[in-house]
């Protein structure tokens, strides 16, 4: 058996969950390939699109919201819409892609690749595709897919994914998939105790204006404070530019299971795979400064199921992480929740299921 994750240069969590899903594979000794779709269309187009989306989120994300409400319409109206129709000119290339390299399983925790995929099984061509929701929503353009099964975050979002026009009997509420490897705490991290540690994480992309988040917090709190600023270079010299003997500002890690589980508080915008990965490594958690749209929905289902707090303004992070960090109750609340709701074994079930579902088929 040989398995092709398929994802897209928009948002570090679908490629993250991607290499997830290949790395839980490949431990189970499962030949698995990770591919960018847009660098088998060509590079340019690529760029080009990943550029497109980094736009879409500047300006406090007024475009992605946007775009965001425009799909919900193309999903009331039930009209294909041209995010469809301009993934379906991959289709060509992606099946010579698929053919050439001889995949008998497509996991797309991406929507573009997903479409191209669907509109080669409508053209007739033999092929197995799975979904993976990266967010705790079924966001737009997802039930112009046709799955053969799709991984959802939770058991309860089920009635969601079908009312948008989702085939009940194609999900697979697992979770959203994070490699057991992430799990693994190395302690190579040499962090001071003698206060509380705060770790901020703005995503693969450093999304939101962070500094006076961070000043903020220096002033009115006695406390060490770690900024993963991600690719967003000049977020990392603005800060790096404040002299505090209590501030430790960061780029891109390769550790960031290393930094979560060594904080006492983590503050991170609601992605759904960052989120997910919190949870499983089962800390506090505070969401701020959400993405308009779909990171909503994904900060609204944490803060129902009692596992972060949200935060919509300066004075709401500085007052909420001072209560979680001093109020033991809540935060144990919190950490039980993470427990029962996160399924941290997501990725190992998917490979599973995988298994014993299709294996026996291409012996």
């Amino acid at each position: 058996m040989k398995v092709l994750v398929l994802s897209c240069n928009m948002g570090g969590g679908h490629n993250s969950c991607g290499k997830y899903i290949q790395s839980e594979f490949k431990l189970n000794g499962i030949d698995c390939d990770f591919v960018d779709y847009f660098s088998i269309l060509g590079n340019k187009l690529s760029n080009r699109i990943e550029k497109m989306y980094l736009a879409s989120v500047s300006g406090q994300g007024k475009m992605f919201r946007f775009i965001y409400k425009l799909g919900e319409t193309y999903n009331k109206a039930n009209i294909t819409s041209p995010v469809y129709q301009l993934n379906k000119l991959g289709k060509n290339k992606l099946l010579e892609y698929i053919t050439k390299n001889k995949y008998d399983i497509i996991i797309c925790p991406h929507l573009f690749p997903a479409m191209a995929v669907t509109a080669l099984k409508k053209d007739g061509h033999n092929l197995k595709l799975i979904n993976v929701a990266t967010d705790y929503t079924n966001i737009p353009f997802w039930n112009e897919t046709t799955p053969d099964y799709f991984v959802i975050p939770h058991e309860s979002l089920k009635e969601e994914f079908t009312t948008k026009g989702i085939d009940k009997n194609v999900l697979l509420p697992i979770g959203i998939p994070v490699a057991t490897s992430f799990q693994k705490k190395k302690n190579s991290l040499a962090l001071k105790k003698d206060k509380p540690n705060i770790l901020i994480t703005s995503g693969s992309m450093g999304f939101g204006n962070l500094k006076d988040v961070v000043l903020n917090i220096l002033v009115n709190m006695d406390a060490y404070v770690t900024v993963i600023c991600g690719s967003n270079k000049k977020l990392e010299e603005e800060l790096a530019s404040i002299t505090n003997p209590n501030l430790i500002v960061k780029g891109f890690v390769n550790n960031m299971n290393e930094y979560i589980k060594a904080s006492d508080v983590v503050l991170t915008k609601p992605g759904g795979l960052t989120s997910t990965e919190v949870a499983i490594l089962n800390r506090p958690m505070i969401h701020i400064m959400p993405i308009p749209g779909v990171e909503n929905y994904n900060a609204t289902f944490f803060e129902k199921n009692k596992l972060s707090l949200v935060s919509h303004t300066i004075d709401e992070i500085i007052t909420n992480t001072k209560m979680l960090l001093e109020n033991k109750k809540l935060q144990k609340e919190m950490l039980s929740n993470q427990r029962k709701i996160i399924n941290k074994n997501a990725a190992h079930d998917l490979v599973k299921f995988v298994m014993d579902k299709f294996n026996k088929v291409n012996k």
